[in-house]
């Protein structure tokens, strides 16, 4: 389709073009370079929880109560307006979808994605390995890959899969952790987890996360013993549950702007904060029917024990006082008291709306969201209209129905963000159907940059996930112009090499082992003969309508090049391939380009 000299071309021209709004970098991330995220989870779970003890592998999870929005919050859309909304709030749209929106209104698409039962992915696992005890011992990675690309591309209840995809990137567990990467069934698990408590309560998402074993065993809190005189407690989990999860390494005022003193940033937690959150974090372990040491250590273990909540172990739970961000924590309360005050102080602390809010915003929306639009989200996370603090059904809508996210592309130079690789997947088989007939999803080898994505879920390279979201192109106008450019960290000339020869691979034959998920250009080889008719539905299902009249006559141009020939009755066949030639055409050359790369 694209020769392999003007492919290069290509992918050197589209990397010249982002540099100039933001440019490529260093992809590598170390456990000490982030001053951003934070979050904790600890105490209750709530019935039918997909950690909770006595869901069954087959069950699916129930929906939350709905909550009530602020009566201003309702939009209507426009068809480009639609397909702009649900290009942030799912893994892309169909013409069915934004037409679907198009009819109706925000507030009747919101109750109704809020409505919908979640599927398990751990469920999914299960009935790979229906032996007893299969599951949690012969699952690897690429099956819960599949069952993520089933629901991710498939799933009808696509702001949850969305806005869990954007969670599992600031709470972040990865299988490139050695102990991580044997528990396929757990990571399926905490994914799981996530997506549950994604319309639910931000303090009930911390619990989730505090507590589940995947987590206990990445950041290591799990068989966190107490101190003794040749031993402290591992600050690993505490540390990042505050810069990390919830309130950052700065104070922050409420529309996420620092706090100054004298000029300078004034810190959130202390050194002497780490060890004393260190110490709430202690005698926490896998979780079955006793408190004995061999099932703290593992060596007796519950076959179900790495997908329920981690339980307290009192005899390997610190005693003394804990003292930590202003409030301090009896000796003899115990691990599950101790946990609560710990995250119930995080949950309240003045910093984790406007940091979560950003957090969420920059993975949705845009990756610099003015202090006015942080602090209308901030204010939501507060007060969801009810008194009600951390209601995520809340921040949710104020993220994608703020005045900043619904103003035209081009009113602000603060508006966009980079497209990460796997969106653009996404994107490409949920805008035309992509499936094999199994629909089996065996997408696996993502992570190398030139041959894949450089990028599979749940498998990043740190606990700061795949980029930073502090992250600023060197030497760029970015960084002239103060802002960042998170997903630029994963952008260099090999990776959009790669890209590209991903994508044009993908668009003509197809993804997947064998290139079995195929995407169906029915509709679009139907157009293939009007050009601009073509070039409208890809506009409008990939761009939301926002393609320059430049980039359109170029596209157009390549597009009409391709001379379909006039049918004879013996030429079907060559009729057919030009006008499927066209559609590749012009699907690819719209994905190769920046004003795509860059989601407005």
């Amino acid at each position: 389709m694209i020769d392999p000299t003007l492919r290069r071309l290509l992918a050197i021209t589209l990397l010249s073009l982002l540099a100039a709004c933001g440019g490529g970098g260093d992809s590598k991330t170390g456990a000490t370079q982030n001053p951003d995220i934070s979050v904790v989870p600890p105490a209750t779970t709530a019935p039918g929880d997909p950690a909770t003890p006595g869901t069954k592998p087959g069950d699916t999870i129930p929906p939350p109560p709905l909550t009530t929005p602020p009566a201003n919050q309702t939009a209507t859309f426009t068809r480009a307006e639609a397909s702009r909304f649900l290009g942030r709030a799912t893994f892309g749209p169909d013409m069915a979808a934004i037409d679907a929106l198009a009819a109706s209104d925000s507030d009747a698409w919101f109750r109704a994605q809020f409505s919908k039962p979640q599927t398990l992915h751990r469920k999914y696992i299960d009935a790979k390995y229906p032996v007893a005890g299969a599951a949690a011992t012969k699952a690897v990675p690429n099956d819960f890959y599949e069952s993520f690309w089933q629901q991710a591309v498939r799933g009808d209840d696509q702001l949850r899969q969305r806005v869990a995809f954007a969670l599992s990137e600031i709470f972040v567990v990865s299988t490139q952790n050695e102990s991580v990467w044997t528990q396929t069934r757990g990571v399926a698990s905490y994914y799981d987890m996530l997506g549950q408590h994604a319309f639910g309560n931000f303090r009930t998402l911390l619990q989730g996360v505090a507590t589940h074993p995947m987590m206990g065993l990445y950041l290591s809190h799990l068989r966190n013993q107490k101190e003794s005189a040749t031993r402290t407690p591992d600050e690993n989990f505490a540390r990042e549950v505050m810069q990390l999860f919830t309130i950052g390494l700065y104070q922050l005022n409420a529309d996420g702007s620092l706090k100054l003193s004298g000029g300078k940033p004034i810190d959130t937690y202390t050194r002497d904060d780490v060890g004393g959150l260190a110490k709430v974090f202690t005698g926490w372990s896998w979780a079955g029917p006793d408190q004995g040491a061999n099932r703290f250590f593992g060596s007796v273990a519950d076959p179900d024990r790495d997908w329920k909540p981690m339980q307290n172990y009192a005899a390997y739970h610190s005693t003394s006082e804990k003292r930590f961000l202003g409030v301090s924590a009896a000796g003899a309360a115990g691990g599950e008291a101790d946990m609560a005050l710990a995250l119930d102080t995080l949950f309240n602390h003045p910093n984790a709306g406007p940091f979560f809010g950003r957090q969420l915003i920059q993975r949705l929306v845009t990756s610099n969201p003015s202090p006015a639009y942080v602090g209308r989200v901030a204010a939501a996370f507060a007060n969801n209209g009810s008194g009600v603090r951390g209601d995520m059904q809340a921040v949710i809508r104020a993220v994608l129905l703020d005045p900043d996210a619904l103003a035209p592309a081009g009113s602000s130079l603060r508006t966009g963000k980079l497209r990460e690789p796997l969106v653009r997947l996404g994107n490409w088989m949920r805008a035309f159907h992509a499936k094999d007939a199994a629909l089996q999803y065996r997408i696996y080898y993502l992570s190398d940059p030139l041959s894949g994505l450089g990028q599979n879920p749940m498998n990043a390279p740190s606990v700061f996930n795949y980029f930073r979201p502090s992250y600023v192109p060197p030497n760029s106008a970015l960084a002239t112009a103060g802002l960042v450019a998170p997903e630029m960290q994963i952008t260099s000339e090999p990776s959009v090499t790669g890209y590209l020869n991903f994508m044009q691979d993908a668009i003509r034959g197809g993804v997947a082992e064998n290139s079995a998920v195929q995407a169906d250009y029915s509709a679009e080889v139907a157009l293939a003969d009007q050009p601009a008719a073509l070039l409208d539905r890809v506009n409008l299902l990939l761009m939301s309508g926002n393609m320059s009249s430049r980039l359109r006559g170029k596209i157009l141009a390549a597009v009409t090049s391709i001379a379909i020939p006039a049918a004879s009755g013996s030429n079907a066949a060559q009729v057919t391939t030009a006008k499927t030639y066209r559609v590749h055409l012009a699907i690819f050359l719209a994905m190769a380009s920046p004003e795509y790369l860059v989601q407005k």
